[in-house]
């Protein structure tokens, strides 16, 4: 597959100078998306999402003005709240060992516990398609790795 930093199109959002620095938008994610081969879809709230097995991530922008790429997996097993200080346990020896992404615990109205997983960078200089790409990659990649280990978690269900 080409490199991000090759042109898409007289028009397209991947075009221009490779190393030029640009505001990060929704546009320019999903062209890095679309060009890796992700399947997503758009959410109302101009968010992205796509399913990687089982496993759901999102891209979003964040921040007063949208300078805030974060990437956020929520791992398909669900756990019930009584196993809520085990799953931080487990996050917390994530988040000592590993870098990428955050890990922490969302407990749901319905009192299910999932672990989710965050990488966020702050983009307000801007960001090159090739760096985008590079952080995407980065998300997903350790995002996959954060759902594999909560899978292997005994006691867990999936919907």
């Amino acid at each position: 597959m080409a490199s991000p930093e090759i042109e898409d199109g007289p028009d397209g959002p991947l075009t221009g100078h490779p190393r030029a620095l640009r505001p990060l938008t929704g546009e320019l994610i999903a062209a890095v998306l679309t060009h890796r081969g992700y399947a997503v879809v758009a959410e109302p709230d101009g968010a992205l999402v796509g399913r990687w097995e089982r496993n759901l991530i999102w891209f979003h922008r964040r921040g007063a003005t949208g300078e805030l790429l974060q990437v956020r997996t929520v791992a398909a097993p669900r756990f019930g709240i009584d196993r809520v200080p085990e799953l931080h346990a487990f996050c917390n020896t994530w988040n000592h060992d590993r870098l990428w992404p955050k890990a922490y615990v969302h407990v749901a109205d319905d009192g299910a516990a999932q672990v989710c997983g965050e990488v966020t960078t702050d983009l307000e200089r801007g960001v090159t398609p090739h760096q985008l790409d590079r952080l995407v990659d980065c998300g997903v990649t350790t995002g996959c790795q954060l759902a594999d280990a909560v899978a292997e978690l005994p006691g867990g269900s999936v919907r």
